[in-house]
């Protein structure tokens, strides 16, 4: 088994400042994964990254965004297409840093697409609140849409978007809502309480790509028995269904317990547990061509590091034991980069993972009924039906 991690640490210059999108969750991920042996496994291969052209970018993003960013990155004032706010300040060398990231991505597709390799990472990469002509949710370049973009430009005719942010992947949807080529799969916590506001049921798809999109839209709360249900009982189905030539995910690791963005409550073993299935489905349906990338994820020392080590594990080969200690240079190294946090002991929480398979009918449950209704909207488009628990 090969896999490609698309790294460098050029990367960790997407850095806003005083903002919850700290590089430092990626620092100690890569640290993490190496003091673990992940990154010296056997067909890993570790590769520096390179930015993406601007006719790259123009593959989904409008050429006068595009000019604004690079006017905003050189130090001038700018609050327009989204740049200049909270969510999204300006920074110096923002550009650059951006399109490094979107290389890195593409290039991570570009690989698997080609047979290069067999799977691949980009775990700086993940921002997919990015819209064609504008910046959103601390994204600047939507690099899943580009890379997406660049596997069919290659021949690919079916390509699914699976994202497990706490946030919907609002950004990937819009770009490629009208196109039957791509299916774009997300689960996140209910559009009614969380940033960005979209993600509903019935956003499914334009009128020439019905059904190709899948909003699980779960409420406050949920735990990782809870979640794990609600993703077996859509996400393998619709999958099966469209049949992928390659499965894109976006691992955005917000939908810890201690996340302080958002109120799902999985534990870092029911995030392992997430990957596992995604690792599973990607051999089942795509003929295990599997691209993954980083995403949001704002307990830097608590959640993300160990999550994306599992998820880096998994895509690399062996999953590794939630009940591994962690080493005592990487405990040091994060107290130093990010004091006063909480340290973790072990890669993982104690979470418990056993999960009751969704069964149809009146339930009183928010989870179940986010299920049903995602497979009222969705599941006929598929031919599949929303009542049986088979599908």
């Amino acid at each position: 088994m090969s896999a490609l991690v698309v790294w460098d640490e050029r990367l960790l210059r997407y850095d806003m400042g005083d903002h919850p999108l700290d590089p430092v969750r990626v620092e100690l991920t890569m640290d993490l994964a190496r003091r673990l042996g992940v990154l010296a496994r056997p067909g890993v291969v570790l590769e520096r990254a390179e930015p993406a052209t601007d006719d790259m970018l123009a593959t989904v993003h409008d050429p006068d965004y595009i000019a604004v960013v690079k006017a905003a990155s050189t130090g001038r004032r700018i609050s327009l297409m989204g740049l200049g706010t909270s969510d999204n300040p300006t920074f110096p060398g923002m550009h650059d840093a951006s399109a490094l990231i979107t290389g890195a991505t593409r290039r991570a597709a570009e690989a698997v697409w080609t047979g290069a390799t067999e799977r691949a990472v980009s775990i700086s990469g993940g921002l997919h609140h990015a819209m064609p002509g504008r910046a959103s949710g601390f994204c600047v370049y939507n690099d899943p849409a580009v890379a997406i973009k660049r596997v069919l430009e290659l021949g690919a005719e079916r390509v699914a978007y699976v994202d497990i942010d706490v946030h919907h992947g609002d950004g990937v949807q819009e770009v490629f809502y009208d196109d039957p080529r791509v299916l774009t799969v997300s689960l996140h916590e209910s559009p009614r309480t969380l940033f960005p506001g979209t993600g509903f049921p019935d956003e499914t798809g334009g009128p020439n790509a019905p059904g190709s999109a899948v909003n699980v839209a779960l409420p406050p709360g949920t735990d990782d028995g809870s979640w794990l249900r609600a993703f077996h009982a859509v996400v393998p189905g619709v999958l099966r269904a469209f049949r992928p030539q390659l499965l894109f995910t976006q691992c955005g690791a917000d939908t810890y317990r201690h996340d302080p963005l958002a109120n799902l409550r999985l534990t870092v073993d029911g995030q392992r547990a997430a990957y596992l299935a995604l690792r599973d489905l990607a051999a089942e349906v795509a003929g295990g061509k599997w691209v993954a990338s980083g995403g949001g994820g704002y307990a830097l020392v608590e959640c993300v590091p160990r999550a994306w080590t599992h998820l880096l594990a998994v895509l690399t080969g062996e999953a590794l034991d939630p009940a591994l200690e962690l080493p005592a240079g990487w405990r040091e190294l994060a107290a130093r980069r990010v004091p006063g946090q909480p340290l973790p002991a072990t890669m993982g929480d104690g979470g418990d993972t056993r999960f009751t398979p969704w069964v149809p009918g009146d339930s009183p449950d928010a989870v179940d009924r986010a299920i049903m209704a995602t497979r009222r909207e969705v599941y006929p488009f598929f031919g599949l039906d929303p009542h049986d628990p088979r599908d």
